[in-house]
């Protein structure tokens, strides 16, 4: 005998979200799908520092000052924290309209544009709103159906409009918005801090030894470091090899992250100074600066965190129909009738 047993099985919010990202950790990871330069960033932190915390740190630690491994322990520490909390988190996602909230948002439009003749261009959905007595214009997103709030963009690489917009960052593998930038201008500092630091150090340990042994000799000597004997070559090439990626690393790093104290201390975005939004042809201010460097780093830096309104771990209930098969109990009332028996063992 089969019968019909309703089961509900629990999926979250996560796994229907639309949109081109990776959830890990039962939602509790967001990414953006393509990952592959976010471990390149990883390997060139992790190697560049494991090969000056092995080699030169303890070297330098007994010649000049233990401080050296702490402070540096410290900024490579800081510089991962960071590094993860912009990579793993929701840079603020803006939800999708559902199906009713899209339809009645195209009524609303219908009836402001009213009926477009057969053959015209439509004129472009855009709302009007006021922000420190100056109009910014709400543009609308057709993929999620929304009017996105003012400073959002929709990202192509993630398919999601993200809640003051940055830009997209392939190097920490996610993009930068409202809930992460504070994190991701954190990240760049102390790389840039870290760079300048292990650069400096290397300089400073290939001069130590060229004044100690000369430029012929220090390589062939390992009894200060106690490590590899005979491979002493493999150690002036691993040096070689960190001063030059400190090298390059710093143009680039230092570089961005004086871009970014720039956007920080005007409050503005790197999507709105790409787009000339406050200093291009219209010349119009920007209403979000309030006018002082000090205030602005504050609002963006120190400001409140928004929670994130994606709901990741929401649990969303599916019922599902499983057939089970049911059998009665068999027993010897119910089944077969019971035989007397007579003597000597015959049925009667």
């Amino acid at each position: 005998m089969s019968v019909m047993v309703a089961r509900k099985k629990v999926v979250r919010k996560w796994e229907k979200l639309p949109g081109r990202n990776t959830f890990c950790c039962d939602g509790r990871i967001m990414m953006a799908r393509q990952k592959g330069i976010f471990y390149l960033t990883l390997f060139l932190i992790l190697g560049t520092c494991a090969l000056f915390f092995a080699f030169e740190c303890r070297y330098l630690a007994v010649q000049l000052s233990p401080a050296i491994p702490v402070f540096a322990a410290v900024l490579f520490l800081f510089a991962m924290a960071t590094l993860l909390r912009t990579s793993f988190s929701d840079p603020g996602v803006i939800p999708r309209a559902l199906p009713d909230e899209a339809a009645f948002i195209e009524m609303e439009i219908e009836a402001t544009n009213g009926t477009v003749p057969q053959g015209q261009r439509p004129p472009p959905r855009i709302k009007n709103f006021q922000i420190n007595n100056q109009i910014v214009k709400l543009k609308y997103c057709y993929t999620c159906k929304i009017f996105r709030p003012p400073r959002a963009s929709h990202c192509s690489i993630c398919d999601n409009c993200v809640e003051r917009f940055d830009h997209h960052c392939p190097w920490v593998g996610n993009c930068v918005g409202k809930r992460n930038y504070r994190y991701f201008y954190l990240f760049i500092l102390s790389l840039s801090l870290l760079t300048i630091y292990i650069f400096t150090f290397n300089i400073v340990y290939v001069a130590l030894k060229e004044e100690k042994l000369g430029w012929c000799a220090w390589g062939s000597d390992t009894a200060g470091l106690g490590l590899f004997p005979g491979c002493s070559q493999s150690l002036t090439l691993l040096t070689v090899l960190e001063v030059l990626i400190c090298f390059f690393t710093l143009w680039s790093v230092v570089g961005l992250t004086g871009f970014h104290t720039f956007l920080v201390a005007l409050n503005q975005t790197t999507n709105e100074d790409i787009k000339g939004s406050w200093t291009g042809k219209n010349r119009v201010q920007n209403p979000y600066s309030h006018g002082n460097i000090v205030k602005n780093c504050c609002e963006v830096l120190c400001g409140p965190l928004p929670p994130s309104v994606l709901d990741r771990r929401g649990i969303l209930q599916q019922e599902e129909s499983t057939t089970q098969e049911e059998s009665c109990p068999r027993g010897t009332s119910a089944q077969e009738p019971t035989v007397a028996q007579g003597p000597g063992g015959q049925a009667e």
